[in-house]
This record gives structure tokens, C-alpha cells and sequence, in this order.
């Protein structure tokens, strides 16, 4: 089997992608969190240990890339990156692709500095998000970190639904928007 550092944004995202990639049987998982997009830092503390919780239970090795100097850097890079498309919807290339790709980035070279076989995502699970532009981004960095990408929609198969099954059977705190201020923002405007 290949070992495969899973980037992951929150438990109940991470459920069904989980159990999809150790019933392969291809895959030793070792999740990796690293989402310096989560606002407010209450938030980020909240999705992160509930993940902690899940993959403990799961027996899954985890990874964070969360000392204080290093967090505070990573914040900083994020606003950088999405300055100027802050105001684009969810799921447009326009705002998700700089907030995707920088997160890619940070867990190919994880990967590749912890030699793992290869590396992957959990946000192509979400409705909200764009596999193939995750996909695109993955496999372009990839290449340029000379590591491997599972190129994969999570979300295809029911895999969205059994997310949802799987995080209510844990009894889960899910979000109700995807991490960042302005996803925030554009759920508490956005009618329901």
C-alpha cells in the first residue's frame, strides 16, 4: 500500500473520503490539517478538534502544521492571496483557487519533505467546490513538487450523502459554511 497525506478541512468532510480511500486498500492515511482560511479562530480550534476526535477513533495519524509563528504567517499569506476576489461567490475560481491552491501547496511539500508516496484533498467531497479546479490544482502541484496527487471527486457515488450519514451516526458538529470570513459573510447575507 502507498502512504498518502490526506489534506483535510473538517471531520465530516473527511468521513466519507476516509472510508473511501482504507477501503481501497490502496492507502495508509495520515490526515493533514492545514486550513489557515478558517475564521474565527474559535472556528478553526472547533473543526480542528472535532478532527482530532474522529481520526482518534479511527486510528488514523494526524498532522498540523499549527505553532504559533507558523500560524500567524500562514493567516497572512491566505489574506494575501485571496486580496482582491474576497468578494467573489463560493465555488468560483476567482476566490477558492488562490484559498485551494495554497493549501495544496503546504501539504505536497509535507508530503514530499515526510516521504509519502503521494497526497490529496477532502474538499472535493463538498457540493460547494469545484473537483475538477481542485484536481487541475493538484495535479499541477504535483508535478512541480515532483509527488503524486489522488486525483479524485469525493463528493460522486453518494459520497456527499454518506458524509452527511456518517458525521450525523458521530454526532459531529458541522458547519454551516466552508471556513473562510467570507464564505461566512455571504451565508449570514444569502436568503435562506
Amino acid at each position: 500500500m502507498k502512504t498518502l497525506l490526506l489534506h483535510t478541512c473538517c471531520a465530516p468532510c473527511s468521513t466519507a473520503v476516509i472510508e473511501r480511500l482504507q477501503y481501497s486498500k490502496a492507502y495508509v492515511v495520515t490526515a493533514f490539517f492545514f486550513n489557515p482560511n478558517i475564521h474565527p479562530v474559535a472556528e478553526y480550534e472547533r473543526r480542528k478538534a472535532e478532527l482530532k476526535v474522529y481520526l482518534q477513533k479511527q486510528n488514523i495519524p494526524y498532522q498540523d502544521r499549527d505553532d504559533e509563528t507558523a500560524w500567524r504567517d500562514q493567516v497572512k499569506a491566505w489574506f494575501t492571496d485571496v486580496k482582491g476576489v474576497e468578494w467573489a461567490s463560493e465555488k468560483s475560481r476567482q476566490r477558492c483557487e488562490p484559498c485551494i491552491r495554497l493549501r495544496l501547496q503546504a501539504t505536497a511539500r509535507q508530503a514530499k519533505q515526510d516521504d509519502f508516496d503521494s497526497f490529496a484533498t477532502t474538499l472535493t467531497i463538498s457540493p460547494h467546490k469545484d473537483a475538477e479546479q481542485i484536481n487541475r490544482l493538484g495535479l499541477a502541484i504535483a508535478e512541480a513538487n515532483d509527488i503524486s496527487f489522488v486525483e479524485a471527486d469525493f463528493k460522486q457515488d453518494g459520497g456527499f450523502a454518506r458524509s452527511i450519514a456518517l458525521s450525523r451516526q458521530e454526532k459531529m458538529y458541522r458547519q454551516n459554511y466552508c471556513g473562510c470570513v467570507f464564505s461566512r459573510l455571504e451565508r449570514k447575507t444569502r436568503p435562506l
